[in-house]
């Protein structure tokens, strides 16, 4: 979906534009980028109190950049675009998150990374790897955790509850990457959670969530929602920008008629173990199986192997050695057709 299309779920929540120096709201909190590696999704999503203004039109959603199909970083506490250019350049130039952060803390615009927080991921064929750091000097409480294919952080925050319910919301929710995400802001829907926002009795005063499919252009992704109130906005705030933004997924989900790849039929698909321990996938009664792919991973979405399908029974030992372990297969044609999916235990 393009963003002059996003517009139309904008503008059910009004957004008034102030001025307001860049050094005034400098730092941005709780955030979590990740990747699906089933469908090479790659998302953001995160909130501040922070509001919109012309340094911050879209409020928090500025420390966000999604490269469709590469990976995604955000940048925040003492936010600064030149640092969020070098490691956008940094991770088309093919380094590593890690590498990434390494060069942002030698190469800090102002000299100061113990300011700055990051986190990173990238979709490396499949593969994920994420990293993350919080500068020693970030405003307390300060934390972040990284693992295979998502990294969530935050500054400025209630205290770890607020992280630790981000993670498990993001690792206990069924769907896809999407509702995922969402669910991961939905666990730090604290009054407070940001505690300069306790005042607001909200958790924040912009939230955003984007989403990129492979193919997606960097300026036009799948999903990209934000809400924010105006920066000088006083008082209680009526709605919970984490609700509100909530509110405006909920529509652009129905609108786009959006579903969890996992619902794909595939009893088509017939899949077991032989004797000498190699897993057979036979598609008899699949249809246009042919010049298609098989992608298997693991459940955290790691790829495990991949397999050109040139016959009705594909046989082939599955990598590890780890037994009654789900494991995630997709059949993909080259036009991106998928022919099956489904999970199986190894």
């Amino acid at each position: 979906m393009k963003r002059k299309t996003i517009g139309y779920f904008r503008a059910s929540i009004m957004i008034f534009m102030v001025s307001m120096s860049s050094q005034s709201f400098s730092q941005d909190t709780f955030s979590i980028v990740a990747i699906d590696s089933v469908t090479g999704e790659i998302g953001s999503a995160g909130a501040s109190c922070v509001g919109s203004s012309s340094s911050y039109p879209h409020g928090a959603q500025i420390l966000s950049d999604v490269i469709p199909g590469i990976g995604a970083i955000h940048t925040q506490a003492s936010w600064s675009a030149v640092n969020q250019q070098h490691a956008h350049d940094w991770m088309m130039l093919g380094l590593s998150p890690q590498q990434i952060i390494d060069s942002l803390v030698a190469h800090d615009a102002g000299s100061n990374p113990a300011i700055r927080q990051y986190g990173i991921v990238d979709y490396f064929g499949g593969h994920p790897r994420s990293a993350a750091f919080t500068g020693t000097s970030c405003t307390n409480y300060k934390n972040d955790t990284a693992h295979l294919n998502y990294s969530i952080q935050g500054n400025i925050l209630m205290g770890q509850q607020i992280l630790d319910s981000m993670q498990s919301r993001f690792l206990n929710t069924p769907g896809p990457l999407s509702d995922r995400l969402m669910a991961a802001l939905q666990g730090a829907k604290v009054i407070g959670a940001d505690t300069r926002c306790a005042i607001h009795g909200t958790s924040s005063q912009s939230s955003f969530i984007r989403v990129g499919k492979m193919t997606d252009p960097p300026d036009s992704l799948y999903l990209d929602l934000w809400m924010a109130y105006p920066s000088n906005l006083s008082g209680i705030y009526p709605v919970d920008p984490i609700d509100s933004l909530q509110t405006l997924y909920n529509i652009w989900k129905t609108s786009t008629g959006v579903k969890d790849h996992s619902s794909v039929k595939n009893n088509t698909v017939r899949v077991y173990c032989d004797k000498e321990g190699f897993v057979v996938f036979d598609l008899a009664y699949c249809r246009d199986y042919k010049d298609a792919t098989l992608f298997v991973y693991d459940i955290s979405g790691k790829l495990l192997t991949t397999q050109m399908i040139i016959s009705r029974v594909t046989r082939f030992a599955i990598p590890g050695r780890n037994t009654h372990e789900m494991l995630v297969y997709r059949i993909v044609r080259q036009d991106q057709t998928i022919v099956g999916q489904g999970k199986f235990i190894r």
